[in-house]
């Protein structure tokens, strides 16, 4: 993820500015900011910080902020991709390929804890 400097150099902003925008996007749900430092935590489904989701796709490797996420981040991007976790349960390897938002390979059963309509409620649990 860009720093929050490194969007005001690029865009030719004052960090103020980039802050403002941020938590503007914050508010509408677009991202996640880091609690204290205001940094960019989640631009979902991508996540800043390393996660037991990792997704390789478009020749790069992503983190994922849970498995619904891992399993957008190629179908954002339109390529195929590789999704790369483990049993919460037990700590097996799991791997899932997709493309054209279609399950390639891979089996398991997806846990989802609640309601989307609950998710933001606690963004950093869900």
């Amino acid at each position: 993820m860009p720093s929050l400097a490194n969007l005001a150099a690029s865009l030719n902003r004052s960090n103020g500015e980039i802050e403002t925008s941020l938590k503007n996007l914050h508010a509408a749900k677009a991202l996640v900011l880091m609690p204290e430092s205001g940094e960019i935590l989640m631009a979902n489904p991508w996540s800043a910080v390393p996660t037991t989701y990792t997704v390789e796709a478009g020749g790069k490797r992503w983190w994922a902020n849970c498995v619904w996420d891992a399993l957008a981040i190629p179908a954002a991007m339109g390529v195929r991709g590789k999704v790369m976790s483990s049993c919460a349960c037990c700590g097996e390897g799991m791997t899932a390929e997709v493309e054209d938002r279609q399950l390639l390979s891979g089996e398991g059963i997806v846990h989802i804890a609640l309601p989307a309509k609950k998710w933001w409620e606690n963004i950093f649990f869900s």
